[in-house]
Order: C-alpha cells, then sequence, then structure tokens
C-alpha cells in the first residue's frame, strides 16, 4: 500500500510539474498570436470548451454530473470572473512584461484572504497580517515603478486586477460541492464565449496567419491538456507539495520571458520575488491546513489545491 501510495505521488508530481510547465509558456503562446487580449481569450475559451468537453464525454463525465441550477449559476459566476481575469492579465502581458505580470499575479493568495475576511467574516490571524505585509513589501520592491513609468504603473494595475478577480472566482467557486472540477471549468470556459463575443475583433482574428496556432494551442494545450494534468495530480498529492510546485509556473514564466523576449526584472526588483513567494507560500499552507479537506469545485485558472476532486489556488494559478 506505501509503494502504491509513492507511485501515485511520484505520478501526480509528474503531471502537476508538466501542467504548470506549460502554464509557464502561456505568456508567448499569447503575445505570439498577435491578436488583442479579448480576441485571444474568445478563442482560448471556444478551444478549451470544445477539448473540455470532447475529453468530459470520453470519460463519462457528464452522466451524473452532480449539477443543480444553483451551482450552474455558481460555475457561469465563477467563469465571468474567470475570463476577465485572463484578459487583465493578458493585457498586463502587453502593458510591461510576462516577467513582471505573472509575480505581480501571484499575489492572488492575499487577496484570497482579504476578501475571505470582508465576504465570508472569516478571522484573519496576526501571523497572516505579517506575511501579508511581507508580500506587500515584496510587491514594492517587484514593481520598481519610478514617477513617470505609466506602463509599469498600468501592467501592475492590470496584473493586481486580474489577481483580485481570481481570488474572487476562487470564493464563488469553493461553494460548488459534488461536481467534477473538468465540468466547472467546462462550464467556465464555455461562459466565456457569449460573454466575450461582442468584443473579440473577427477582422482581427482573419488577418492572423500563423497566430491562429498559438490561438488553437491556447485552447488545447493551456486549457485542455493542463487541467486534465491538474486535476489528476491534485487528487494524488498532500497540500504542501501541490503549493510548492505550484511556484513552477512563474519560475517557468520568467525564464520563457528571458529565453524568447530577452526581458528580465532588475536587481532590485528581483529581491522581492522570494519576498511575494515565502509569504504566499506561508499564507497558503496556513489557511489549507486549517481548512477540512472537502470536496469542492477550482475555477479553470490555474495552479494549485487540495481535495481529491478538486482544486483551490495556492498562487496562480491559472494561468
Amino acid at each position: 500500500m506505501r509503494n502504491e501510495t509513492s507511485a501515485n505521488q511520484a505520478r501526480g508530481t509528474l503531471e502537476l510539474t508538466a501542467a504548470m510547465v506549460l502554464s509557464g509558456t502561456l505568456g508567448i503562446f499569447v503575445v505570439e498570436s498577435g491578436a488583442s487580449p479579448f480576441t485571444v481569450v474568445f478563442f482560448r475559451c471556444l478551444f478549451g470548451a470544445l477539448a473540455l468537453g470532447l475529453y468530459s464525454l470520453a470519460r463519462g463525465f457528464f452522466t451524473g454530473h452532480g449539477f443543480t441550477p444553483r451551482k450552474l449559476g455558481l460555475a457561469a459566476l465563477g467563469g465571468a470572473l474567470i475570463v476577465f481575469n485572463w484578459v487583465f492579465l493578458f493585457e498586463a502581458y502587453e502593458a510591461t512584461s510576462i516577467s513582471f505580470a505573472t509575480v505581480v499575479y501571484h499575489t492572488q493568495p492575499f487577496f484570497l484572504v482579504v476578501l475571505g475576511a470582508a465576504v465570508l467574516r472569516e478571522r484573519i490571524s496576526a501571523a497572516k497580517l505579517g506575511w501579508l505585509a511581507v508580500a506587500f513589501a515584496g510587491l514594492v520592491l517587484v514593481s520598481g515603478v519610478r514617477p513617470g513609468d505609466t506602463a509599469s504603473l498600468t501592467g501592475l494595475g492590470l496584473a493586481l486586477a486580474a489577481a483580485v478577480l481570481y481570488a474572487l472566482s476562487t470564493i464563488v467557486t469553493k461553494r460548488i460541492s459534488g461536481v467534477r472540477p473538468h465540468l466547472v471549468a467546462l462550464v467556465q470556459v464555455t461562459t466565456g464565449i457569449p460573454l466575450l463575443l461582442p468584443f473579440a475583433d473577427f477582422g482581427e482574428a482573419a488577418r492572423l496567419g500563423a497566430g491562429w496556432g498559438w490561438l488553437v494551442g491556447l485552447g488545447i494545450i493551456h486549457t485542455g491538456v493542463m487541467y486534465v494534468l491538474m486535476y489528476a495530480a491534485y487528487a494524488k498529492l498532500p497540500t504542501a507539495k501541490i503549493a510548492v510546485l505550484a511556484f513552477t509556473y512563474p519560475a517557468v514564466a520568467m525564464l520563457a520571458d528571458w529565453l524568447v523576449y530577452g526581458h528580465h526584472i532588475g536587481l532590485v526588483q528581483a529581491l522581492g520575488v522570494p519576498l511575494i513567494v515565502l509569504a504566499s507560500l506561508k499564507v497558503t499552507l496556513a489557511k489549507t491546513s486549517a481548512t477540512p479537506r472537502t470536496p469542492a469545485a477550482a475555477p479553470a485558472p490555474r495552479t494549485a489545491g487540495r481535495a481529491p476532486e478538486a482544486a483551490s489556488p495556492a498562487a496562480t494559478r491559472s494561468a
């Protein structure tokens, strides 16, 4: 039995690492597509829905799906928050860089704590307040915003807005239980199709040429394959390992941004990265260890979780 558990954890580690590596390349696909953020997210939802729908159909997930009108409504609301979270994040890529936007985006756990206190009346301990202060100090260092640096300030605001929307989606989606996370993710990306239809630029899309390959990749690889790998891994791994492996995502994103575009954060900014990572890890582990392990669905994004059938983001996620 112990050998079987170890084998499962080893497989889960490989699956989650692969998912986080894929997540770290997401920004490259967005930029290389050449499309505007709204158009990118629309087609990510379209191709992602096709990929997740076919996978769920092949696995028989639609039988006994567990949805009720209330759960379906919550999944759709979470989906609306998720797709606009993607729009803001992709806008942040354009305003600054993939590295900068990704690091700032990983302040999600702190917004989850603050929103949990404001919306769910959860108590914030003195330790969490301390780690929030550490994360804020790291954010100040990472931002490196100087007077008149409009692009960095805009990118900072967009990435923070994306993080807030992701945290809100997590709070909404945590109220869904008894439904496979693949189906919740499917509802979320499907919701994005009519929601973003008025904003997508089809004239632009018609001129993309090779950019279509990158858009299809975002839907199939970064929405279909990546989520299947994540959800498979969540069922096999303990919370601590999931939380640690989730930081493969920003590490790969920063490396990819440097290798492909030559972008990198400065020395002073680099000092803030470990502060955000450490504080995020501490807050995530403290939050998950204090919460009963009950099945709950996760928002389509991205990055870490704790329940056998679903996930809750550790830092992210999800892109």
